[in-house]
């Protein structure tokens, strides 16, 4: 099979949950990350924009934002089908 066709392992891809604290749209997200990730096995991580100029600066307006491999999927609510899509695809 063509490299270009072969699914990259689940263990090497990467879902960003980018949120603050006290927002009620980055827990039900969290949510839905963190269950999509357990069940097709793809790792995940948080970043805090409170933390990170960079990420506020660019995302503020947006969070919660999901990144899959760096790349930005969805904002405000995720749909844990669409998700589950984009990691086994």
């Amino acid at each position: 099979m063509s490299p270009l066709f072969r699914r990259r392992p689940p263990q090497d891809r990467l879902v960003t949950l980018i949120r603050k604290q006290g927002c009620h749209l980055c827990d039900d997200a969290q949510s839905v990350v963190e269950k999509v990730c357990a069940e097709v096995g793809v790792p995940w991580e948080s970043k805090d924009i409170s933390r990170d100029r960079q990420l506020h600066d660019q995302y503020w307006e947006q969070i919660p934002v999901v990144l899959v491999d760096g790349r930005q999927h969805t904002f405000w609510r995720v749909d844990e089908e669409r998700l589950r899509k984009a990691l086994t695809d």
